[in-house]
C-alpha cells in the first residue's frame, strides 16, 4: 500500500474518531428526542484533522499575508491580532480555484479552467470566478441537490418530489428572496401538492392516520396534531436554528439545564403555541380503492384548530393548555382576521433570528463549521454572553449579526451571502499553517479547515477526474453527476459506494461525512474506480495514452491537474515517469487510481 493511501486510510479514520460527550443526565431524565443535542460537534476535530490532510499537500508555495477585504475580515483577523493568534496566509491559485469551485457547485475544476485561472494576471479574478460559479448551473444543482436533504426529500412526496426539486432550483436560478422561499413553504395551500411545489415540505412531513371519508370523496385523513408538530420542528431547527423537539414533550426544566439554558425556560405549552399557528391545516391524502395515491394530498385551513388535548401516535400525551398561536421568540399572536399559518411565516422571517440561522447554516457549509455549532441548535440565552457557569456559545456573534444584517439589507439574496463569505480573505486562507497548531486556535478560524466530500461530491469528482460521467436518469434523459438528481440514484455498485460514504437516506436529517477504514477500502476496490482508470470506453486515461504517445511528462502534467488540482511536484514526478516507462498503459491507469486515492482528492481544503 502507497503512503498516499495509508494517509487516506489515517484521514478518514481520524475522522470517524472524533471524541464523543459523554451525558450526565439520568435516564429517566430524558427521551431519546435529546439524543441529537448531544452528538459532538463538528469543531471537535477540525484542527487535528486539517494538521492531517494538509500535511499530504506539503510541497504547496503559499501567498503574501492576507488582507482586509470585506467586514467579515474585520471581525476575523481584528479578533485574531487582539488575541495575539496567528493565522495562515493566504491559499495559492491552485488552492483557491479548487475549494471554491468544489464548494459552490460539488464539481472540480478541469485542467483548462485551472491553466486559465492560475494564468491570469487580473487581481480580480478570484471575485470573478466566483460570480461565474454562482451563476452556473452546476451551482443549482449542487444547492438544489442540498435542499432535498435538508427538508429530507423522499417518496413520501410522491411526484411532488420531482416538483419540489424544479422549483427549488428556479429559485436558485432566480437568486428569490430566501424569505419569500421560507414563506411560500410555511403558508403552502394546494388542491394537490403534485400541482404546487412548495407544499411539498408539508406533504413530506405527515403523519398518517386511519383512512376516513370526506364529504363522499376518497380521502385518508392524515394525523393533524402530529404532523403540526413535526412541522413546528422542522421549521424551527431549518429556519431559525433551534430544535423545539425536547418541548414538544415535556418543559425544558428538569431536563435541559446542561444542554440549552434558553429552552431549559421553555415550556410545553409555549411549543403548544407555536404549533397552534398551523392548527387549522388540514392534510388530507388522496385515496383509491382502500390504497393511498402516492403522496398526493390536499392542503387547505378547514380544520378547527389545535387541540391541546388531543391524541398523538408519537410523542407523550398531550395534557392540555392554551392554544391560541404566540410566536415563540417573542410572544406575538396572529392580526385579527389573518391566516395564523400565513402570520407564522411573516413572524418567522421578520424576526432577527431568521436571518441569523440563515447566515450560519451557510457559513458551516462554507467554512467547515458554523459560528454557532451545531447550526441547528441554537442557545438563544448564551448566544452573546453566557450565565455563570456557561461559555458564550457563539464564537463572532458580532460577525455573524452583521452576516444577517447584510443578508436582510440584500432582500435575503443568497448568493450575495455566499460572495461575502468567498470573498473574504477569512475563507482564501491556506489549509496549511506555518507554525505550532494549537486546539485553541480552531474557535478563530485561523486556517481554511478541511472537509470530507460529500458522497454525491466524490462520485461526481471521480466521473469528472477520469471523464467517465456516470449513467443516471432523470425525465428519460441521461445524466451524468449524481449531483444533477434529485436524490438518490444509480446503480448497485454505485448506490453502496454513495451509501458507504454517508449520503442521506432522506429519512433523517442530513449528517456531515464522518470517515471510515471502510471507505478508503471501497476506494482501492470499488468499480466506480476501479473501471474508471481503465484505458478504455474514452476515458481520460485512454485520451491521454493515444494522444500523447511520445511526451510521457504531459500525460502526467494532465492527470495531476484532472484529478488532484495541481501540478505535480519534483518527486511525484519522477515516480510517475518511471512507472509509465515500465509500461505505458499500465503505468498511466495505476497513477490515477493512485491519485484518487490520495487524501487530498477526498478532501476539499
Amino acid at each position: 500500500m502507497s503512503l498516499i493511501v495509508i494517509g487516506l486510510v489515517l484521514a478518514l479514520t481520524a475522522l470517524a474518531q472524533q471524541p464523543a460527550r459523554v451525558e450526565q443526565l439520568a435516564p429517566d431524565r430524558f427521551s431519546e428526542v435529546h439524543a441529537p443535542l448531544f452528538t459532538p460537534q463538528p469543531s471537535t476535530n477540525a484542527g487535528p484533522l486539517t494538521e492531517l490532510v494538509s500535511a499530504a499537500n506539503s510541497g504547496a508555495a503559499h501567498s503574501a499575508r492576507p488582507v482586509r477585504r470585506n467586514f467579515v475580515d474585520r471581525y476575523i483577523f481584528d479578533k485574531l491580532e487582539r488575541d495575539g493568534i496567528p493565522n495562515a496566509p493566504l491559499s495559492t491559485d491552485y488552492e483557491f480555484i479548487r475549494r471554491v469551485t468544489l464548494d459552490l457547485t460539488g464539481r472540480i475544476p478541469s485542467p483548462t479552467e485551472i491553466r486559465s485561472f492560475v494564468a491570469d494576471s487580473d487581481p480580480g479574478k478570484r471575485e470573478a470566478l466566483i460570480a461565474r460559479l454562482l451563476a452556473s448551473e452546476a451551482f443549482v444543482d449542487k444547492w438544489a441537490y442540498l435542499f432535498m436533504d435538508l427538508f429530507r426529500a423522499n417518496g413520501k412526496m410522491g411526484r411532488g418530489q420531482e416538483l419540489f426539486h424544479y422549483w427549488m432550483k428556479e429559485n436558485l436560478r432566480s437568486d428569490r428572496p430566501y424569505d419569500d422561499v421560507a414563506r411560500s413553504i410555511i403558508a403552502a395551500s394546494a388542491k394537490s401538492n403534485h400541482v404546487v411545489g412548495a407544499s411539498n415540505v408539508i406533504a413530506r412531513e405527515h403523519v398518517q392516520g386511519k383512512p376516513q371519508p370526506d364529504d363522499g370523496r376518497d380521502f385518508g385523513m392524515v394525523q393533524q396534531l402530529d404532523t403540526d408538530d413535526e412541522l413546528t420542528v422542522l421549521y424551527g431547527k431549518t429556519f431559525l436554528g433551534i430544535n423545539f423537539s425536547c418541548i414538544s414533550c415535556h418543559d425544558g426544566k428538569g431536563h435541559l439545564e446542561k444542554v440549552n439554558v434558553w429552552l431549559s425556560q421553555r415550556k410545553r405549552a409555549d411549543f403548544y403555541q407555536m404549533a397552534s399557528f398551523l392548527g387549522n391545516s388540514r392534510y388530507l391524502m388522496y385515496w383509491e380503492h382502500g390504497k393511498p395515491q402516492s403522496g398526493e394530498f390536499m392542503i387547505d385551513d378547514a380544520a378547527p384548530g389545535y387541540d391541546t388535548k388531543g391524541k398523538s401516535m408519537i410523542r407523550v400525551p398531550r395534557f392540555g393548555g392554551p392554544s391560541e398561536p404566540a410566536f415563540i421568540l417573542t410572544g406575538e399572536r396572529p392580526r385579527s382576521g389573518a391566516e395564523p399559518r400565513e402570520e407564522l411565516a411573516r413572524m418567522l422571517t421578520a424576526h432577527p433570528q431568521f436571518a441569523r440561522a440563515t447566515a450560519n447554516l451557510f457559513w458551516a457549509r462554507l467554512m467547515g463549521f458554523g459560528i454557532v455549532e451545531p447550526y441547528d441548535e441554537f442557545d438563544l440565552a448564551r448566544y452573546e454572553s453566557a450565565p455563570q457557569g456557561w461559555q458564550t456559545q457563539a464564537s463572532h456573534p458580532e460577525l455573524l449579526n452583521a452576516l444577517a444584517s447584510d443578508f436582510r439589507e440584500h432582500h435575503y439574496s443568497l448568493k450575495r451571502l455566499f460572495t461575502v463569505i468567498c470573498t473574504s480573505s477569512a475563507y482564501q486562507l491556506s489549509a496549511r499553517f506555518d507554525g505550532e497548531w494549537k486546539d485553541s486556535y480552531t474557535k478563530y478560524f485561523a486556517r481554511k479547515f478541511v472537509r470530507q466530500l460529500s458522497a454525491e461530491e466524490l462520485h461526481d469528482a471521480i466521473a469528472l477526474a477520469t471523464n467517465r460521467p456516470g449513467a443516471f436518469s432523470k425525465s428519460g434523459e441521461k445524466v451524468g453527476m449524481a449531483m444533477q438528481m434529485s436524490g438518490p440514484a444509480g446503480g448497485s455498485d454505485v448506490r453502496n459506494f454513495m451509501q458507504t460514504f454517508g449520503q442521506s437516506n432522506r429519512s433523517n436529517p442530513p449528517k456531515d461525512p464522518t470517515g471510515s477504514p471502510l471507505q478508503a477500502m471501497l476506494l482501492m476496490q470499488s468499480s466506480v474506480v476501479t473501471d474508471r482508470v481503465l484505458a478504455a470506453k474514452d476515458s481520460r486515461v485512454q485520451q491521454l495514452v493515444e494522444t500523447y504517445k511520445d511526451t510521457p511528462g504531459r500525460i502526467v502534467d494532465e492527470l495531476f491537474l484532472a484529478t488532484l488540482g495541481r501540478p505535480a511536484r519534483d518527486a511525484e514526478r519522477q515516480v510517475a515517469l518511471a512507472a509509465l516507462e515500465k509500461d505505458r498503459v499500465a503505468g498511466v491507469q495505476d497513477l490515477q487510481w493512485a491519485l484518487i486515492n490520495n487524501v487530498e482528492f477526498v478532501f476539499n481544503h
